[in-house]
């Protein structure tokens, strides 16, 4: 049931991701979240045991599955190491493809090692305790607790960095990679239990191998997914404020380009009157040449002129609460 939840949740986030990232060319997110779908869709048992029996009934399958777990979790490091400002040196190595690379090869010669048998959807719970498994297994989740630790290091420099919306994205990473480390913790404990036979502490500690997965996955995605929708949702505020700000100066500019025509009113030069934040910068500039130019008597009172300095600011992206001016001169905006 867990990997039926967690198959689903990671195809709405892929079809999330397709509609949010579209056109844009970092795609590692969008990677990571194909390839761990793969592999959450290969765990599911009526598919597992089709592919299986396929693959000559030799648990193949899971090997295939976790292989593309690792890339993903792999695709997902990077993600978040290429959004982010600063990347140390331990972050590159842990997010890097070294150490894939190593890993793979680690499970790879474990995975040979096992005496597999026939096909089991209980892989770990069937053959643990054979001390090829625990070591194909704790390959794995040292990998993902090395990269989430990682991972969860880079979005607090990222959350310390962030305002407003854009600081949920990274509190879910953190939060997410969390939980991904005390799923490796988890799962550790479990193999060495498994191996030395006490499938009492085994039993017990397994209680919370579901609902921490589940968690783990839940947050990541949420964190992956909100980046771009935090980003939507603030660039069509800053379309709204900008058409706001627009219809604000429309009566100022009117006035202004009686005095002193721009370039607005010649039909030979470029204008995109279409889009918001040109309109609002071709607005600005000639109201202020019109209000600088000595030739014409045009001036604005008070209240218009801070209209003028807020919509100058929001071009800028500096706070609404910084009452200075930022414009540039009339000379340089033409």
């Amino acid at each position: 049931m867990t990997a039926v939840l967690v198959s689903a949740l990671m195809w709405l986030l892929v079809a999330s991701l397709l509609i949010l990232r579209r056109g844009r060319a970092e795609r590692n997110i969008s990677y990571a979240a194909l390839t761990i779908a793969i592999a959450m869709t290969l765990n599911v048992d009526p598919v597992y045991r089709a592919l299986d029996a396929f693959a000559g009934g030799s648990n193949v399958v899971t090997l295939m599955a976790d292989v593309a777990l690792m890339v993903g979790v792999f695709f997902l490091g990077r993600g978040v190491m290429k959004a982010s400002e600063q990347q140390p040196w331990a972050e590159r190595i842990a997010l890097g493809r070294f150490a894939l690379m190593a890993a793979l090869v680690g499970v790879v010669v474990a995975f040979v090692l096992i005496e597999r048998g026939t096909t089991t959807t209980n892989f770990m719970l069937d053959l643990g305790a054979q001390p090829a498994a625990a070591a194909y297994s704790m390959v794995q989740f040292l990998y993902y607790g090395v990269v989430l630790t990682a991972m969860a290091s880079l979005a607090v420099r990222q959350l310390r960095s962030s305002k407003g919306a854009q600081r949920l994205p990274p509190v879910f990473l953190i939060i997410g990679s969390s939980f991904g480390v005390v799923l490796s913790v988890t799962v550790f404990t479990m193999d060495i239990a498994h191996v030395i036979g006490n499938l009492r502490v085994m039993a017990t500690v397994g209680v919370a191998y579901g609902p921490v997965f589940l968690s783990t996955i839940s947050f990541l995605c949420l964190g992956f997914a909100g980046e771009p929708a935090a980003r939507m949702l603030q660039a069509r505020a800053r379309d709204r404020k900008t058409r706001m700000l627009v219809n604000d100066l429309a009566p100022i500019w009117a006035e202004a380009t009686k005095f002193r025509p721009g370039i607005s009113h010649d039909e030979r030069a470029p204008f995109l009157a279409h889009e918001p934040e040109s309109l609002l910068h071709r607005q600005i500039v000639e109201i202020r040449d019109a209000m600088i130019d000595t030739r014409v008597s045009f001036d604005v009172g008070d209240r218009d002129r801070e209209r003028i300095e807020r919509a100058e600011r929001h071009l800028l992206g500096a706070r609404s609460t910084d009452s200075a001016s930022t414009a540039p001169s009339a000379t340089a905006a033409e």
